[in-house]
Protein backbone atom coordinates (compact mmCIF):
# COMPACT_ATOMS: atom_id res chain seq x y z
CA UNK A 1 0.00 0.00 0.00
CA UNK A 2 1.36 3.44 -1.05
CA UNK A 3 1.14 6.42 1.07
CA UNK A 4 -2.04 7.71 -0.65
CA UNK A 5 -3.34 4.27 0.36
CA UNK A 6 -2.70 4.69 4.08
CA UNK A 7 -3.68 7.92 4.21
CA UNK A 8 -7.37 7.04 2.72
CA UNK A 9 -7.24 4.50 5.73
CA UNK A 10 -6.15 7.41 8.03
CA UNK A 11 -8.63 9.37 6.95
CA UNK A 12 -11.44 6.27 6.94
CA UNK A 13 -10.96 5.93 10.93
CA UNK A 14 -9.95 9.61 11.66
CA UNK A 15 -11.94 9.53 15.06
CA UNK A 16 -11.52 5.87 16.07
CA UNK A 17 -7.60 6.50 16.47
CA UNK A 18 -8.75 9.41 17.37
CA UNK A 19 -10.63 8.05 20.29
CA UNK A 20 -7.42 5.21 20.37
CA UNK A 21 -5.48 8.09 21.59
CA UNK A 22 -7.94 9.39 24.21
CA UNK A 23 -8.12 5.76 25.86
CA UNK A 24 -4.46 5.70 25.84
CA UNK A 25 -5.15 8.62 28.19
CA UNK A 26 -3.84 11.81 25.54
CA UNK A 27 -6.28 13.78 27.01
CA UNK A 28 -6.60 17.54 25.18
CA UNK A 29 -2.82 16.36 23.41
CA UNK A 30 -4.83 13.26 21.27
CA UNK A 31 -5.80 15.92 18.63
CA UNK A 32 -2.25 16.80 18.42
CA UNK A 33 -0.92 14.01 18.50
CA UNK A 34 -3.58 12.80 16.00
CA UNK A 35 -2.31 15.40 13.32
CA UNK A 36 1.54 14.61 14.03
CA UNK A 37 0.09 11.30 13.32
CA UNK A 38 -1.17 12.71 9.63
CA UNK A 39 2.57 14.30 9.52
CA UNK A 40 4.48 11.21 9.75
CA UNK A 41 2.37 8.92 7.29
CA UNK A 42 2.78 12.02 5.06
CA UNK A 43 6.54 11.28 5.16
CA UNK A 44 6.66 8.19 5.55
CA UNK A 45 8.56 5.92 3.09
CA UNK A 46 5.95 4.29 0.60
CA UNK A 47 6.10 0.56 0.66
CA UNK A 48 3.21 -2.14 0.70
CA UNK A 49 1.62 -2.51 4.34
CA UNK A 50 0.08 -5.83 4.76
CA UNK A 51 -2.80 -4.40 7.54
CA UNK A 52 -2.75 -0.61 7.31
CA UNK A 53 -4.81 0.16 10.08
CA UNK A 54 -2.61 -2.34 12.44
CA UNK A 55 0.05 -0.10 11.11
CA UNK A 56 -1.72 3.22 12.56
CA UNK A 57 -2.32 2.08 15.81
CA UNK A 58 1.11 1.04 16.28
CA UNK A 59 2.33 4.43 14.95
CA UNK A 60 -0.51 6.06 17.04
CA UNK A 61 0.71 3.55 20.47
CA UNK A 62 4.12 4.48 19.63
CA UNK A 63 3.40 8.59 19.31
CA UNK A 64 1.86 8.11 23.06
CA UNK A 65 5.37 6.18 23.97
CA UNK A 66 7.21 9.09 23.02
CA UNK A 67 5.12 11.54 24.79
CA UNK A 68 4.99 9.76 27.82
CA UNK A 69 8.94 9.49 27.88
CA UNK A 70 9.22 13.05 27.09
CA UNK A 71 7.05 13.87 30.48
CA UNK A 72 8.86 11.73 32.36
CA UNK A 73 12.38 12.82 30.86
CA UNK A 74 11.40 16.86 31.66
CA UNK A 75 9.74 16.01 35.29
CA UNK A 76 12.61 14.38 35.78
CA UNK A 77 14.76 16.68 34.85
CA UNK A 78 13.36 19.66 36.56
CA UNK A 79 13.03 17.80 39.67
CA UNK A 80 16.97 17.11 39.56
CA UNK A 81 17.46 20.85 38.69
CA UNK A 82 15.22 22.20 41.32
CA UNK A 83 17.46 20.04 43.75
CA UNK A 84 20.72 21.04 42.20
CA UNK A 85 19.71 24.07 42.33
CA UNK A 86 18.35 24.45 46.36
CA UNK A 87 14.54 24.85 44.50
CA UNK A 88 13.40 28.44 44.13
CA UNK A 89 15.41 31.11 46.42
CA UNK A 90 14.24 34.22 47.28
CA UNK A 91 17.14 36.44 46.44
CA UNK A 92 17.23 35.62 42.78
CA UNK A 93 14.39 36.90 40.28
CA UNK A 94 11.79 34.66 38.52
CA UNK A 95 11.79 37.36 35.39
CA UNK A 96 13.50 36.55 32.67
CA UNK A 97 16.89 38.03 32.26
CA UNK A 98 16.80 41.33 29.15
CA UNK A 99 18.80 38.64 26.84
CA UNK A 100 15.72 36.26 27.21
CA UNK A 101 13.71 39.01 26.64
CA UNK A 102 15.18 40.32 23.63
CA UNK A 103 15.34 36.75 22.08
CA UNK A 104 12.02 35.66 22.55
CA UNK A 105 11.06 38.93 20.99
CA UNK A 106 12.58 38.21 17.70
CA UNK A 107 11.17 34.30 18.23
CA UNK A 108 7.90 36.17 18.26
CA UNK A 109 8.43 38.45 15.43
CA UNK A 110 9.76 35.71 13.22
CA UNK A 111 7.05 33.37 13.61
CA UNK A 112 4.20 36.35 13.20
CA UNK A 113 5.99 36.58 9.68
CA UNK A 114 5.91 33.02 9.25
CA UNK A 115 1.97 32.69 10.24
CA UNK A 116 1.11 35.94 7.91
CA UNK A 117 2.91 34.27 5.14
CA UNK A 118 0.38 31.92 5.29
CA UNK A 119 -2.70 33.43 4.67
CA UNK A 120 -5.15 35.17 6.77
CA UNK A 121 -7.12 32.09 7.46
CA UNK A 122 -4.99 29.81 8.10
CA UNK A 123 -2.75 32.28 10.59
CA UNK A 124 -6.55 32.80 12.26
CA UNK A 125 -7.14 28.77 12.24
CA UNK A 126 -3.48 28.46 13.95
CA UNK A 127 -4.04 30.87 16.32
CA UNK A 128 -7.82 29.46 17.07
CA UNK A 129 -6.34 25.50 17.41
CA UNK A 130 -2.74 25.99 18.98
CA UNK A 131 -3.02 29.00 21.69
CA UNK A 132 -6.15 28.65 22.08
CA UNK A 133 -6.60 25.38 22.52
CA UNK A 134 -9.54 24.63 20.47
CA UNK A 135 -10.23 21.35 18.76
CA UNK A 136 -10.36 21.32 15.00
CA UNK A 137 -13.85 19.88 14.57
CA UNK A 138 -15.11 23.62 16.42
CA UNK A 139 -12.79 25.38 14.41
CA UNK A 140 -14.02 24.15 11.14
CA UNK A 141 -17.59 25.00 12.35
CA UNK A 142 -16.26 28.50 13.49
CA UNK A 143 -14.98 29.17 10.43
CA UNK A 144 -17.41 27.43 8.02
CA UNK A 145 -14.88 25.30 6.58
CA UNK A 146 -14.34 21.40 6.20
CA UNK A 147 -11.98 19.61 8.91
CA UNK A 148 -9.84 18.47 6.01
CA UNK A 149 -9.51 22.20 5.12
CA UNK A 150 -8.68 22.99 8.70
CA UNK A 151 -6.27 20.22 8.51
CA UNK A 152 -4.36 21.61 5.29
CA UNK A 153 -4.57 24.91 6.38
CA UNK A 154 -2.68 23.58 9.90
CA UNK A 155 -0.27 21.71 7.76
CA UNK A 156 0.78 24.55 5.88
CA UNK A 157 1.25 27.19 8.93
CA UNK A 158 2.90 24.38 10.80
CA UNK A 159 5.58 24.05 7.94
CA UNK A 160 5.90 27.83 7.69
CA UNK A 161 6.61 27.62 11.63
CA UNK A 162 8.97 24.65 11.58
CA UNK A 163 10.94 26.78 8.04
CA UNK A 164 11.07 29.55 10.22
CA UNK A 165 12.33 27.69 13.28
CA UNK A 166 15.39 25.97 10.78
CA UNK A 167 16.02 29.69 9.63
CA UNK A 168 16.02 31.00 13.31
CA UNK A 169 18.28 28.24 14.47
CA UNK A 170 21.03 28.88 11.34
CA UNK A 171 21.97 32.63 12.71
Amino acid sequence: MDSSGLEAVFLANRDTLLRFLRSLGAGDAAEDLLHELWLRIQTAPTGPIASPLSYLYRMANNLMLDRHRAVRQAEKRDREWTEATGGPSLDRSEEPSAERVVIAREQAALAETALQSVGDRAARIFRRHRIDGIEQRIVAAEFGVSLSTVEGDLRKAYRAMIDAKRRYDET
